[in-house]
């Protein structure tokens, strides 16, 4: 049996946050849709924010309520405070995602907070959550770099996860919110996440800003993480982190693990038509880096995998 690795696609919340079209609810529904025919068991299905801030996120209560029920995948929906929360649990959400940054600058840009505070609330919600039966993901933004303050001490990240862990969160998911990691950096501070608190309740978030997306998921694999973020298509980018582009592509993502005997459960040229859907929806270019090469082997009739 081959082992497995989970993708979590997070086009639908963080790839379409920032994009000049906003597409309506039943695109969003259709999105998801597609995602659940081509495979996909877990995905980033809305964020209970404020529309003003973030208007393509409105309506997240009804994405959930079009979605297909006891299909067992896992809707994951991003929650900012206790008042997401509670909106998140009472529309039926399966997980929430509360973020904590590294850096002080950008927790008040993304969630005008100090961290201590942001630690204080995650620790109110994971105790509510344990009562509700809902599941916790932490993530930590700007783990490597942040576009305000610069290099991120990886003592930092490793102080905040255990901090997080502590509170009850059921997986901490590392993210490199604006593409700045590099592979050797993923791999030390990944490695040392794992041996303090095990590569299984650990998850990483890479964007392809620099190119070095499909390398840094390679690195975090290496050492022992099988659980990451992508976003069908490489749409994305954080609103409020400067200079944060698309999120590492799933198809990407998928191509690489697959070539290299992993198991994702994904119908790869199924997942190529969702990111190719998702394009012509928001009247933009998407795919990932393998799309020409996916469209010549279409052409050749020759096997994606």
């Amino acid at each position: 049996m081959r082992e497995k690795v989970l993708i979590n696609d997070v086009g639908p919340r963080d790839g379409l946050q920032n994009q000049p079209r906003v597409l309506s609810v039943a695109q969003r529904v259709q999105l998801i849709q597609a995602l659940l025919n081509a495979g996909v068991q877990s995905v980033e299905a809305g964020a209970f924010v404020s529309p003003k801030a973030v208007p393509a996120m409105a309506g997240t209560d009804e994405v959930l309520a079009g979605l297909p029920a006891n299909t067992g995948a896992d809707f994951q929906v991003l929650i900012p405070n206790m008042k997401g929360y509670q909106l998140a649990r009472d529309a039926g959400a399966s997980t929430v995602v509360l973020v904590v940054c590294a850096s002080e600058t950008m927790n008040q840009r993304n969630v005008r907070m100090a961290i201590e505070e942001s630690l204080l609330q995650a620790r109110e919600i994971c105790a509510a959550a344990r009562v509700d039966g809902v599941r916790v993901v932490a993530c930590i933004a700007v783990a490597w770099r942040c576009p305000f303050e610069g290099a991120t001490d990886p003592v930092r990240v490793l102080d905040l996860a255990g901090r997080l862990f502590a509170m009850g969160a059921d997986d901490v998911n590392i993210a490199d919110t604006i593409g700045a990691a590099n592979p050797r950096a993923v791999a030390q501070l990944m490695g040392a996440l794992a041996r303090e608190y095990s590569a299984a309740r650990l998850a990483c978030h890479f964007h392809d800003t620099r190119a070095f997306g499909v390398a840094n998921v390679y690195a975090a694999l290496e050492a022992g993480i099988r659980k990451f973020d992508s976003s069908v298509g490489g749409i994305g980018g954080c609103p409020f982190a400067p200079g944060a582009t698309g999120n590492v592509a799933s198809e990407d993502v998928v191509m690489l693990l697959e070539q290299m005997g992993f198991d994702t459960g994904i119908d790869l040229p199924a997942l190529m038509s969702v990111g190719q859907l998702v394009g012509e929806m928001l009247g933009t270019s998407s795919g990932g880096r393998a799309d020409a090469w996916r469209r010549l082997q279409l052409e050749k009739q020759a096997p994606l995998i």
